[in-house]
């Protein structure tokens, strides 16, 4: 049988009866459906979460103060355990470079009639390095602004809009609080950093908001790890229990080993590896649902296509009796099966796009980094995959219909 009569038979086959072929096809587009929304969404939060963490630089790493609860999720219950000793202890350590302390100030922030809610942060210059801050406009803040303690400020890109508009905010004075700050740059946009804005601030030397709060301890310590992360990591912890009086005992488990800190250690290399296994995660499952999808529509498939082959039996027997042989009838059969589960795999492909088309209209309204993003692999993947559960349950029932005796087939009533 050549290839365009059995395209031609399928087709036929296919189609006669659209409503049973169309039912038997929803296994199929369900499985493919839910593989490509999942992959695009997975493939955009991928980029969201990725954006955030090249930001903080490939060397980044960050202390804050407080205990991490159940290994998880940071929280500030010790905002003293970081003071200006430990900063002159940590300068001493060859496996991190660049520290960089940081004050967190309160206040609105206010220009003539506009106002606004930035995060305020004292730093030095190396925070900028660390962070790989840039100055769009203006300039950053120096070595000789924090050690004069200069009242200047630099202003995250979203906080110069909100107060400034369309306005060169260069030389112009803003209201922190109390206090009152010349605007001497503006920096380029960063995006969100672990789901919070980056844009959404204001810098001032580090000199100047410690006069102003009076504070005794640091808020945050960001530097880079000169080689291994892991000597950092190993160096930081082992130093700051040393001088915090925190014993850890050698036999205690790896995973409650945290617990006693009150100190958090993170780096952009550890937020990568989280990444790495949240998308691992989100592989396995997108194939679960997959599989169980398939596995579902194919049984449909080999059902229907076994009914098929006993509605047609007497179409069998006269195609042999008129010289078809054994494996056109099976080719003729599983070509019906793979063409059906391919057919379903667009449609599932087309539905899984528009919905995920749909989320992420949706979620840019909140989330601004969030875009719609396609997997190709994912996409290439499905439609084989459909394919394929046509090419397996269908060969049992296409098999069937080859083996079937030409003379008791054309008897069949």
């Amino acid at each position: 049988m050549r290839i365009d009569d059995l395209f031609d038979t399928a087709i036929r086959g296919v189609t006669t009866n659209l409503t049973r072929s169309f039912l038997t096809m929803l296994g199929i587009i369900i499985g493919v459906g839910s593989v490509i929304l999942m992959s695009a969404v997975g493939a955009s939060m991928k980029g969201v979460i990725l954006g955030q963490v090249s930001s903080l630089g490939a060397k980044s790493m960050v202390i804050f103060p407080g205990q991490e609860e159940g290994g998880a999720q940071a929280v500030m219950t010790g905002f003293d355990s970081l003071t200006f000793d430990d900063l002159e202890a940590l300068e001493k350590l060859p496996s991190i470079s660049n520290l960089a302390p940081a004050i967190f100030m309160s206040g609105k922030a206010s220009y003539n009639r506009e106002e606004a809610t930035p995060q305020v942060i004292g730093v030095t210059e190396e925070f900028f390095r660390n962070q790989n801050v840039e100055a769009q406009i203006g300039r950053l803040i120096d070595s000789a602004d924090d050690e004069g303690g200069r009242s200047v400020a630099l202003l995250g890109s979203e906080t110069a809009e909100e107060l400034f508009g369309e306005i060169n905010p260069l030389g112009k004075r803003v209201q922190v609080g109390d206090h009152t700050f010349t605007v001497i740059g503006v920096a380029k946009p960063l995006g969100a950093q672990f789901f919070q804005s980056a844009d959404n601030r204001i810098y001032v030397p580090f000199k100047t908001s410690q006069d102003i709060t009076g504070q005794k301890y640091i808020n945050q310590i960001t530097m880079l790890a000169t080689d291994s992360f892991d000597l950092a990591f190993a160096d930081v912890r082992y130093l700051l229990r040393q001088r915090h009086g925190i014993s850890v005992p050698s036999d205690h488990p790896v995973q409650d080993q945290h617990e006693k800190d009150d100190f958090i250690v993170h780096s952009s290399e550890e937020a990568t590896t989280i990444l790495g296994s949240v998308s691992l995660g989100l592989t396995l499952f997108i194939t679960t649902i997959a599989a169980i999808s398939l596995i579902v529509g194919g049984i449909g498939i080999m059902n229907i296509m076994l009914v098929s082959v006993k509605e047609r039996t007497r179409e069998i027997g006269l195609r042999k009796a008129v010289g078809a042989r054994g494996r056109d009838i099976l080719f003729q059969f599983l070509t019906e099966a793979v063409l059906l589960t391919t057919i379903g795999g667009i449609i599932g492909l087309l539905i899984g796009l528009f919905l995920a088309w749909i989320i992420a209209s949706f979620v840019t309204n909140i989330l601004s980094t969030y875009v719609f993003a396609i997997s190709l692999p994912s996409i290439l993947a499905a439609l084989a995959m459909a394919g394929g559960t046509g090419l397996i349950f269908g060969i049992s029932p296409a098999r069937r219909a080859a083996k079937l005796p030409p003379m008791e087939a054309l008897r069949y009533e």
